[in-house]
C-alpha cells in the first residue's frame, strides 16, 4: 500500500488539475455578469453630445462602459458661436472624450446597425450590450478629430474677417446669436439677416422677440422678415461679392453667407435597425416617462432624439442624462423597477438668448428683459465654465476678449 500512495497522490492531483481547467474553461466561454438575476452591467453609450458624455461620464466606475461617437471630442454646443469670432474660446468648449472618460472605453466610429444584444460600427467592432443608451441628438456632421474642428473655426474666423458683408439666414436662437456675435466684434461689417417667419425667436414670446429685433437694428443688423433665401440662385460679382435673391424679389449683396436652420433629428441611421418602428413621425425616438424606449426594459434615449414634448436644450438633455444614469445604476444593482425614477418636463423657468459677449435677452417666468443683466448670466463665459465642471474638468478662467 505504501508503494501505492505517490501513484494515488498523482491521481488526485491530476483529477484536480483537470477539474480546475474545466471551471476556467467554463468561465471564458461564459463570462459572469454582473448584478442581480442575470443582469449584466455592459452599457452601451451610443452618441457623445451633451447627453451622451454626460451619462458615459456619470457611469464610467459603476458599468463596464462603452461610448461610441464619430469624433473623438465633446463639444459645448451653445459656444460654437463665440468661437466663430473668436476660435481661441474653442480651446475650452471643445473637450476630448478621454479627458473626463478614465474608466470606459472608447470608439471613434459611426454606428451602423442595432441589435437586441449587439451594436455594429462602421470600422467592425461589434459591441455586445446588456443596456443600451441612444444620445444622438441632432444630424450634425463634424470633423473627426478635435484638432479639425480647431481649424475649422480658424477658417470661419477668417471668412467673416475677410468679407465687408454677411448674409445670414434663419431668425432662430443660431441665427441670431450669430448675428449678434459678428455686430459685436466686427461693427464695421454689414449683416443681413433674413428669416422666413414673422418675428424672431418664435420659439419664445412676442415681446422677447420684439426687444431683440430692435437690439439687432441698434447694432445694424439689417433684418428681413417674412422671406427666404434660395441659396443655390445666387450669381458672383466683381471681388468675390455674391448677389442673392429673396422669395419676394429683394436682391442682397453679400461676401459670403452662414445658413442658420434647424438639424434633423439624429435618426435615420436607426430606420433599418431593431429599433425601427420605435421613430415617430418626426424622426424621433419614443420613450416612456423612465427614459427608456416603449417596448424595451433595457434600452434608452436621451436628449434631443427624444419625442419628449418640450423645448430641445441643453440644460434639458443634461436633466435626461442624470435621470437615465440614475435609473441604470438602479437596474444594475438589482433594484427593483417600480423604483425607477420618472423624468417630467417642466416649463424652462428661464430662457436666455446671447447677444454678443455683454448683453442677452431672457424671458423668465415673470418678466422679459434684455441688456446687461442677462447678459452677466450667461454672455461672457456661454456657461463654458459651469458645463467643464459638470464633467469633472477644470474650468479654467475665461479673459473676456475684445477684438
Amino acid at each position: 500500500s505504501i508503494l501505492e500512495l505517490p501513484f494515488f497522490s498523482l491521481l488526485i492531483s491530476a483529477q484536480f488539475f483537470f477539474f480546475v481547467k474545466k471551471i476556467i474553461v467554463s468561465i471564458m466561454e461564459n463570462p459572469p455578469e454582473w448584478g442581480d438575476g442575470g443582469r449584466g452591467r455592459r452599457v452601451v453609450v451610443i452618441g457623445g453630445g451633451v447627453a451622451g458624455s454626460l451619462i458615459a461620464k456619470s457611469l464610467q466606475f459603476d458599468a463596464d462602459l462603452t461610448l461610441i461617437d464619430p469624433k473623438d471630442y465633446f463639444e459645448i454646443p451653445w459656444a460654437s458661436l463665440r468661437a466663430t469670432v473668436e476660435p481661441s474660446f474653442a480651446e475650452r468648449s471643445l473637450i476630448h472624450h478621454k479627458d473626463y472618460l478614465a474608466n470606459g472605453r472608447l470608439i471613434v466610429s459611426e454606428v451602423t446597425n442595432i441589435t437586441n444584444k449587439e451594436v455594429l460600427t462602421a470600422d467592425g467592432h461589434q459591441v455586445t450590450y446588456d443596456y443600451l443608451v441612444v444620445a444622438t441628438g441632432h444630424y450634425d456632421p463634424l470633423p473627426v478629430t478635435r484638432t479639425e474642428r480647431l481649424e475649422e473655426y480658424q477658417t470661419e474666423n477668417e471668412r467673416i474677417k475677410a468679407a465687408d458683408s454677411i448674409l445670414i439666414v434663419g431668425g432662430g436662437p443660431t441665427g441670431v446669436e450669430l448675428a449678434a456675435e459678428i455686430a459685436v466684434d466686427f461693427p464695421q461689417k454689414k449683416v443681413t439677416l433674413v428669416h422666413d417667419g414673422s418675428r424672431l425667436l418664435e420659439f419664445i414670446g412676442p415681446k422677447a422677440s420684439d426687444k431683440t429685433l430692435e437690439w439687432l437694428k441698434n447694432k445694424n443688423v439689417e433684418v428681413k422678415l417674412m422671406q427666404s433665401v434660395d441659396l443655390s440662385n445666387n450669381t458672383n460679382n466683381s471681388g468675390g461679392n455674391r448677389t442673392y435673391f429673396t422669395s419676394s424679389g429683394e436682391t442682397i449683396r453679400a461676401d459670403c453667407h452662414f445658413l442658420c436652420a434647424g438639424k434633423p433629428p439624429g435618426s435615420e441611421w436607426l430606420r433599418e435597425t431593431y429599433l425601427k418602428d420605435r421613430i415617430d413621425n418626426f424622426g424621433r425616438l419614443k420613450v416612456d416617462e423612465n427614459l427608456r424606449i416603449k417596448g424595451h426594459r433595457n434600452i434608452f434615449a436621451v436628449g434631443d432624439i427624444t419625442d419628449i414634448k418640450e423645448l430641445k436644450q441643453g440644460y434639458s438633455a443634461q436633466k435626461h442624462a442624470l435621470v437615465a444614469a440614475k435609473n441604470l445604476k438602479l437596474l444594475m444593482s438589482g433594484g427593483k423597477e417600480s423604483k425607477l425614477a420618472i423624468y417630467e418636463p417642466r416649463p424652462s423657468p428661464k430662457i436666455i438668448v446671447s447677444l454678443g459677449r455683454q448683453d442677452a435677452v431672457a424671458q423668465f417666468s415673470f418678466t422679459t428683459i434684455i441688456g446687461l443683466v442677462p447678459g452677466m448670466i450667461k454672455s461672457k463665459d456661454l456657461y463654458v465654465g459651469k458645463t467643464r465642471k459638470k464633467m469633472g474638468i477644470q474650468p479654467k478662467k475665461y479673459t473676456l476678449f475684445h477684438s
